[in-house]
């Protein structure tokens, strides 16, 4: 329940979005059984979207790293057995996690969580943009950042963020170089790098998080 509540604040706050949402809702969901999310298997498929753009990125030769790491998590989450089989040989870090200021570190992790998925976003928008010259289009960045804002699962508020940066300079080439996300990153570079050196520390894996910090 306290990670839900987390995740509302959160929801309330620049990372409102469709997906921190649905956690927040998954996270508090409770039935006679208990938590649901005990019960569900840590094995995830995929309809495609994910490794279609991935192959795009490589066709392309844009480093669209943050989405590419997340397909890879996901195929390795399917390989239920083999983890399980692994685990029984490969030991992992025996430190335990330890946080002296729990409200602190909790603001490291949204920073983290809000640079990472400007990242995610920046490398999109980039792919969108070798392909549309490749291909001789005339997308309308903002346009797009805003048909996505109208119900999408990558719906977030600041899409409208997005739209106002390509607004500013249509011919922006790379969305942290836009003044609202550059100071957003400056901001919290911080907090990101604290996140991704503590759980590489904890032997937490947090492959989406470092990829974009890398």
């Amino acid at each position: 329940s306290e990670m839900a509540e987390q995740f509302d604040k959160w929801n309330r706050e620049e990372l409102d979005s469709f997906l921190i949402e649905i956690t927040r809702d998954i996270l508090k969901y409770k039935d006679d059984k208990g938590y649901l999310l005990e019960r569900i298997r840590d094995t995830a498929g995929q309809k495609g979207t994910g490794k279609w753009t991935a192959i795009a990125a490589l066709e392309y030769g844009v480093p669209v790293t943050l989405i590419g790491e997340a397909v890879f998590s996901r195929c390795l989450s399917a390989l239920k057995n083999e983890r399980v089989h692994a685990s029984t040989h490969l030991k992992g870090i025996t430190l335990q996690p330890k946080v002296d200021d729990l409200p602190k570190f909790l603001n490291h992790i949204k920073h983290g969580l809000y640079c990472a998925k400007i990242v995610s976003y920046a490398q999109g928008f980039m792919l969108m943009r070798e392909a549309a010259k490749e291909n001789h289009w005339n997308l309308n960045y903002g346009g797009i950042a805003l048909m996505w804002r109208g119900g999408c699962i990558i719906r977030s508020v600041f899409l409208g963020n997005i739209k106002e940066a390509f607004t500013r300079n249509p011919q922006l080439s790379n969305l942290l170089l836009d003044s609202f996300f550059k100071k957003a990153v400056e901001v919290g570079q911080n907090s990101w790098r604290q996140v991704v050196a503590n759980a590489f520390l904890w032997g937490i894996p947090v492959p989406a998080l470092s990829t974009a910090l890398s």
